[in-house]
């Protein structure tokens, strides 16, 4: 679980993870980077609130609930609200680039993170299967357009994420063997979502490069 920790005196300021990115878009700007996108529009924020509500039940948590349940019907109501949102997300984003707005907001961010680890751990370890990301055409498409993006793909290791899945819950997966697939290759191909217009970083500018020493090793690149 993420925290933030006060350094020098080791205390815990918090680990409410689904506040800390907040703070850091409003209590925090004096902080920021020159440039830095506004992710938390103020005149927005109550239709990314409710967007990202959902996006948190059904899908950032949801794929938990399906893979930590212990009764069939348990598994089968959660892994049906997983897919149920997923194909409503769907349809909104079948005629707008992002979630809310034209540009990127914490809730594109929210469910970038469950959607780029769909196919390399949920489908499989936590036996939310009834589709691919990859077999969503606008999901898909969405999910390598924002991968594409910097700031997203330059800091994503497929390896680590499925090394981590895999073999820290034994519960699940006791033998602690990692898979091989899924082919990665796909993330790179083009997504033709500038189509639908947008302008990713609104009046903000894109995040430098990843320094050096810090780029994700080659083993966990498509």
């Amino acid at each position: 679980m993420p925290a933030i920790v006060d350094i020098p005196s080791g205390r815990l300021v918090t680990n409410d993870y689904q506040q800390i990115t907040l703070d850091f878009a409003t209590e925090w700007t004096s902080l920021h980077r020159e440039g830095a996108p506004d992710l938390y529009p103020r005149a927005l924020r109550d239709e990314i609130d409710a967007v990202m509500d959902d996006v948190f039940r059904d899908v950032n948590n949801g794929v938990y609930r399906a893979g930590f349940a212990t009764g069939q019907d348990e598994y089968e109501e959660a892994c049906a609200d997983v897919f149920r949102r997923l194909e409503r997300l769907a349809e909104r984003l079948e005629t707008q680039r992002y979630l809310v707005g034209d540009t990127i907001t914490e809730a594109d961010i929210r469910l970038f993170t469950t959607l780029v680890r769909f196919d390399a751990v949920y489908h499989g370890h936590f036996k939310c299967n009834r589709w691919k990301l990859t077999e969503n055409r606008v999901l898909w498409a969405y999910a390598r357009d924002l991968y594409q993006t910097p700031g997203f793909g330059d800091t994503v290791d497929f390896d680590h994420i499925k090394r981590h899945y895999y073999q820290v819950h034994t519960g699940i997966n006791p033998s602690g063997i990692v898979p091989l697939g899924p082919d990665l290759s796909g993330w790179t191909e083009p997504h033709h979502r500038e189509e639908l217009g947008g302008r990713p970083f609104g009046d903000g500018t894109p995040p430098k490069p990843v320094p050096d020493g810090e780029e994700v090793p080659a083993r966990g690149r498509p």
